[in-house]
């Protein structure tokens, strides 16, 4: 019975903000300084999630030498610009490219 409850309040918190979520966004101006700044903090957390994996990774990702990591990510970071910002190609270039490394 706990357990049943403690699922249906789980259920009910995500979808009450994903509601609220869907309410609010046509009242987003995405061309708003509020707005632009929130894009600009997640771009930096994202950022320093990135560089923390790279420089102080946990797991079996540690093993691998600090020179792979980096080669791999200039990598990815070139083949996003060269391609016209397309993350999904970066993120495969950078992925091969580390697979590459430490095989």
């Amino acid at each position: 019975m706990s357990e049943a409850l403690l699922l249906a309040c789980g259920i009910g918190a995500t979808y009450v903000w994903r509601g609220l979520g869907v309410a609010f966004s046509a009242r987003i101006e995405p061309e708003s300084a509020m707005f632009r700044w929130v894009n600009c903090v997640s771009h930096a957390m994202l950022a320093g999630l990135i560089s923390r994996m790279v420089v102080l990774p946990l797991g079996s990702i540690a093993e691998a030498p600090l020179e792979h990591r980096l080669i791999a990510m200039a990598v990815a970071f070139a083949v996003f610009y060269l391609a016209r910002n397309n993350w999904l190609l970066g993120v495969v270039a950078g992925v091969g490219t580390f697979m590459a490394l430490v095989a």
